[in-house]
């Protein structure tokens, strides 16, 4: 069985029966995991083997562990500073602030591989220009040439410890004040605009090797009318094409508001793959992941499941080696430094 083309998730801290059922189907390639579905690192752990063990290959499995407020396994892990702070220290310091992006890279991507997860989905990509609340210090920078070389060091990082990195959310989200989350965001610029400034991050790690691309539930209209998730304009002419990308696609979570305008899930599901998605998730909505799971119907892409089984962790530290590893003491007690600084700012 090879991986299908969507990523679902689960309610709670152990699989139910239907929820088995549901990621042995063939149109499922990935599992995405939340908050809710964690207690401890030994709990998650659990999960994840549970869940790597329903078929061959493997399912894919992912979490948002981007650090700052976008952390969702914290008891039993390092807590990670907001991207804004290495910006921050870049302003002061760029040699240190590269170093400790990659260090932070590698100990976010080790603590994940740890418990088994392929994915963390980060770094953001996006502009920091006080604009998109969403975004804000999940972003590295507000000049796009720094972005690239802190991203760089960051995904560095996390390719040395065994995950590939997925850049979001293209071709930019911080222009914009509305969350899509709950908003159809709307970008008036233009093309010209957005590609000297939005896009310079993307095509930058591209370049070096970006594993895999999550694009963003804005319209740019002056581009083209769909948001740039179901827009193949964006996807095949612009990221693929013009930019070269030969990674994963992963379209951004279609339960969002931002995906409502392409109709039920059934349509944002068959939109997204034909602009070019390689993956689809579909989140916070099992009703909505089932009515895609069973009404997608035939789908095979044989260059996307190829793309996807190369996205699967390589190599790990159990997390007992992990934790007694002095290179992870050292790195932990760097990150809790810049945190501490970073608190010790906000209070000033």
């Amino acid at each position: 069985m090879s991986l299908g083309p969507l990523m679902i998730d689960v309610e709670g801290l152990t699989l139910t029966a239907e929820e088995k059922q549901v990621l042995r189907h063939p149109l499922v390639g990935g599992l995405i995991l939340f908050a809710r579905n964690f207690t401890s690192p030994q709990q998650v752990a659990a999960l994840i083997a549970e869940i790597h063990a329903l078929r061959e290959p493997r399912l894919l499995v992912a979490v948002d562990q981007e650090g700052g407020r976008v952390q969702r396994f914290r008891d039993g892990f390092t807590p990670l500073p907001p991207m804004r702070s290495f910006g921050q220290l870049y302003d002061r310091d760029p040699r240190k602030a590269r170093q400790l992006c990659r260090t932070c890279g590698w100990l976010m991507a080790s603590e994940m591989r740890a418990v088994g997860v392929d994915l963390s989905l980060a770094p953001v990509l996006d502009m920091d220009v006080g604009v998109s609340g969403v975004i804000g210090n999940r972003a590295f920078h507000s000049r796009p040439e720094i972005i690239a070389e802190l991203a760089h060091e960051f995904i560095l990082g996390m390719n040395e410890a065994g995950m590939a990195a997925t850049g979001k959310h293209f071709p930019g989200h911080g222009h914009v004040a509305a969350d899509s989350h709950v908003a159809i965001p709307v970008d008036e610029r233009r093309y010209e605009d957005i590609a000297m400034e939005d896009l310079v991050p993307f095509e930058r790690t591209i370049h070096e090797g970006l594993a895999a691309i999550m694009p963003a539930h804005v319209i740019f209209p002056r581009v083209d009318n769909r948001p740039a998730g179901f827009s193949p304009v964006w996807i095949k002419e612009v990221l693929r094409q013009r930019l070269g990308f030969q990674g994963v696609v992963f379209s951004d979570d279609l339960s969002m508001e931002g995906a409502t305008v392409a109709g039920s899930y059934v349509e944002r599901a068959r939109q997204a793959l034909a602009a070019g998605c390689d993956m689809v998730l579909i989140c916070n909505n099992p009703a909505g992941a089932r009515e895609v799971v069973y009404g997608l119907g035939d789908y095979h892409d044989p260059a996307a499941q190829l793309r996807l089984v190369r996205l699967h962790g390589k190599g790990t530290l159990a997390r007992d080696e992990l934790l007694n590893n002095p290179r992870w003491q050292q790195a932990a007690r760097e990150l809790d430094a810049l945190n501490d600084h970073a608190s010790l700012n906000l209070q000033l």
